[in-house]
């Protein structure tokens, strides 16, 4: 049973791939796709490029973020951090896995700078709860602008989420407390093989005997007294990134010709962020991102055709900074033994992300 198990959940992503795929073909098919094709092409290469540029910016503000997470506990500088972060958001949009699979790819990416594997998979962790308790922040805020728009369908849009945000805060309150409480070393197994089939390698949360440090006191050192103003930071990084990633959307919309106001920008971004983060099984949220902009954007007159388009143009970054990402990301695994310092260099396939 145990087995059938595991064997269904190395097949979630595929799954979520294939159903990804037929909802945004459906969603496609069953509108105007010269009207769709019309709204894409008004935003053209400009306005293309400006959403690029706007996620390059978001990309490195998680970066930054993510070495708050250990600044004081290693000597890695910044540059690699916002190197790794590029390659997380790579496979999570472009590779079929869930979307924690650039994460656990990322943890392990950062040992080749002699970061220990517990202290790299811990700096995930950390990082990965910073980033939700932020976007529960951002999607509420996007919740309490929704209220002040008339009409029924966005009173019960706003109910319905407010319900979601109250489970997801139960939730991340489970998973702070699984950081704090010792139950680190319950998935530190779990991480390994989830590793193994996105990188065919050791992984975070890997730990052997002769690790000096293990996930969950590495998690107690990240998560110290002492470092709650670098943590800190690293909140309002990822709470301005949200932010910040909202301005693809005045970009876009703006080429095509759709006056929006900042309310209406935030409302659809954190609520089409919010519904592609519940279906994170489907790599990238294909088909899901789109009916999020299709539903939000209806509340605000926007025409199906505009909302798949704009979910379009917001894909574009997936592609143009993802496909370099995954170049990078082969380009470390090939220069492995060249990155590590001599002492593990000499035998880097003995190195295990949760050991020095």
């Amino acid at each position: 049973m145990a087995r059938i198990g595991r064997a269904l959940l190395r097949r979630l992503p595929l799954v979520g791939t294939v159903l990804g795929l037929a909802l945004g073909v459906w969603l496609i098919a069953t509108n105007d796709v010269a009207a769709i094709g019309a709204a894409f092409g008004r935003i053209g290469l400009v306005g293309l490029a400006g959403v690029v540029l706007v996620r390059v910016g978001v990309i490195l503000l998680c970066g930054i973020a993510w070495a708050r997470v250990l600044d004081g506990l290693s000597s890695v500088e910044d540059a690699a951090f916002l190197i790794l972060r590029f390659v997380r958001e790579g496979i999570n949009v472009l590779l079929p896995v869930a979307s924690v699979g650039g994460e656990v790819v990322g943890g392990r990416l950062l040992t080749f700078w002699g970061v220990t594997g517990g202290l790299a998979a811990a700096s995930i962790l950390a990082d990965m709860l910073l980033q939700v308790a932020t976007e529960i922040a951002f999607t509420l805020t996007g919740v309490l602008l929704l209220q002040q728009v008339e009409g029924e369908a966005a009173a019960s849009l706003a109910l319905f989420t407010l319900e979601a945000l109250g489970v997801a805060i139960v939730l991340l309150g489970a998973f702070f407390a699984f950081q704090r409480l010792g139950a680190a070393k319950l998935v530190e197994r779990g991480l390994t093989t989830l590793g193994r089939q996105v990188a065919g390698t050791a992984t975070p949360g890997q730990v052997p005997e002769e690790s000096g440090l293990g996930v969950q006191p590495a998690l107690d050192a990240v998560w110290a007294r002492g470092r709650r103003g670098r943590l800190a930071q690293g909140f309002m990084l990822h709470l301005a990134a949200w932010g910040l990633g909202a301005a693809e959307i005045w970009i876009a919309l703006t080429c095509i010709g759709v006056e929006i106001n900042a309310t209406e920008v935030i409302v659809l971004e954190s609520l089409s962020q919010a519904i592609k983060s519940v279906a994170f099984p489907v790599p990238s949220g294909l088909g899901v991102q789109e009916g999020g902009f299709v539903v939000v954007g209806a509340l605000f007159g926007i025409d199906a055709g505009t909302a798949i388009a704009l979910s379009l143009a917001k894909r574009v970054p997936d592609v143009v900074l993802g496909l370099p990402s995954l170049v990078a990301w082969q380009m470390l695994e090939a220069r492995r033994a060249t990155i590590l310092p001599p002492s593990r260099a000499e035998n880097p396939d003995g190195v295990s992300p949760g050991g020095s």
